[in-house]
């Protein structure tokens, strides 16, 4: 080893990526117990793929910025997530459990991208040559503009890309590419940071779109540290269960649109296919006269998202009344069951209270907590809610129905389906300046909104 090549052992936690001179038990910065890895990290200076000149200062108005910067990916849903295509030299981060479909969509995306912008690279480090093409002519895609390149060495990747760079740049995944100037093995911190600190230079110095495909944990989050997550333009996840078919594309950061926005497709034999309208989809099922169901609106983004709530509220069995929620988060579940125990002297302590989001959706928006409430209170009662009134609006500790945000929206969304009456907290009627077809009722708290409910639902 030379002189100029310097090792230096640090520790480095795996949860969280912060660095030690020393091993520790617990993570001071986290609080994570026996995370720390003992990592040998070179300082040898090596060939770098930077953005080789020097910066030179540029007056914000001379700067060109426009819609041709973006390149379309001609899948609506993932143009919608990314707030209207791709930008050129933009970093995207797609996460997800293992099979829901990442290099699926990716694999679609780099065929529209191929046949309207140009040559795109694929580069692999999961499958060979022959998997990825066998799924390619599974999907039906075949077109000489897309390059495929199995390698894990990061050197040799940065090689490739500089030789000619393409429009778009696939790595799947980052957790199998490794850099020879660290000694971690990949997937770690060090590697991880390292592979995508120079990629993403990359990208920024040769205006090429890179797509890194991320791995997730069993908590669900983006395995390596969170400082991936900073580093990069675009986060998205890729959800789903496994026992339903289609799979929600949700953007959880984007500094060029929309941090909150989803885009739903369906998964089928050749690949997945765009569902223009998510919220018929999540309906189709819904029941007639069912008591504990009822239809809410979520915004997601810019789309309104309507989904059905169902709860079930039974005697409990054993000593500890059970509280059990799916797509929903359950501190919100409990402190709505307080509101109702102390405002309408509902007595559901002594119950098992069970909700569920139809379809396997999570929804994480106080405009949904009237129709927790109303779902729970019909099924308690016996009394079904029609399934034909729409209902939002956020419940706040004294009972009281407050404002949600763009109810105009949500409103045209359930006129669009069909729904012939929507409940809104009367903030939001009294400030409506549209007219609608549906026919539209303000309420001000719990005892007006659930008297106004099921007196409509037994009328």
């Amino acid at each position: 080893m030379s002189a100029t090549d310097k090792l230096k052992t640090i520790f480095i936690c795996q949860n969280c990526g912060s660095s030690f001179p020393k091993w520790m038990g617990k993570c001071p910065d986290c609080g994570s117990w026996n995370s720390l890895v003992e990592e040998k990290v070179s300082k040898k200076r090596e060939k770098s793929y930077e953005r080789g000149e020097i910066a030179v200062p540029v007056p914000l108005n001379q700067v060109r910025s426009g819609e041709e910067d973006r390149i379309k990916t001609g899948i609506g849903e993932l143009d919608r997530v990314l707030g209207g295509g791709i930008v050129r030299d933009s970093v995207v981060l797609v996460g997800g459990d293992p099979g829901i479909g990442k290099s699926t969509l990716l694999l679609q995306t780099t065929q529209k991208v191929a046949e309207s912008s140009g040559r795109v690279l694929y580069i692999t480090g999961e499958e060979s040559l022959k998997q990825v093409k066998l799924r390619a002519q599974r999907m039906g895609i075949d077109s000489d503009r897309i390059d495929i390149l199995t390698e894990t060495n990061l050197d040799s990747i940065l090689e490739t890309l500089g030789q000619n760079p393409p429009v778009m740049a696939v790595v799947d995944s980052i957790q199998t590419t490794y850099s020879l100037n660290l000694e971690s093995a990949p997937g770690s911190i060090s590697q991880i940071r390292e592979c995508a600190s120079k990629l993403i230079n990359f990208a920024k110095g040769k205006g090429v779109a890179v797509f890194l495909v991320g791995h997730v944990t069993k908590d669900g989050s983006l395995a390596g540290p969170r400082v991936l997550e900073h580093m990069v333009d675009t986060v998205l996840y890729f959800e789903g269960e496994k026992n339903y078919a289609y799979r929600i594309l949700r953007s959880v950061k984007n500094r060029f649109g929309s941090s909150n926005e989803i885009g739903v497709f369906q998964m089928e034999e050749k690949g997945l296919v765009e569902v223009s309208n998510p919220s018929e989809l999540f309906l189709s099922e819904m029941g007639e006269g069912t008591s504990g169901s009822v239809v809410v609106c979520s915004l997601e983004g810019t789309r309104p998202l309507l989904v059905e709530l169902q709860a079930l509220v039974t005697p409990t069995v054993y000593g500890m009344p059970q509280r059990v929620c799916s797509g929903i988060d359950y501190k919100r579940l409990s402190l709505l069951l307080a509101i109702l125990e102390k405002r309408e002297n509902l007595r559901v302590s002594s119950t098992d209270v069970f909700v569920n989001v139809a379809g396997g959706v999570w929804i994480d928006e106080p405009a949904i907590d009237l129709g927790i409430v109303t779902a729970v209170v019909s099924n308690f009662k016996n009394i079904p809610v029609k399934k034909d009134i729409l209902i939002m609006g956020e419940v706040g500790l004294g009972g009281e129905v407050r404002g949600i945000s763009q109810v105009e929206r949500r409103i045209k969304e359930g006129e669009k389906l069909g729904f012939n009456k929507c409940v809104i907290p009367e903030s939001n009627f009294k400030n409506l300046k549209e007219n609608f077809k549906i026919e539209v009722s303000g309420v001000r708290n719990l005892k007006e909104a659930l008297s106004t409910l099921l007196k409509k639902a037994s009328s």
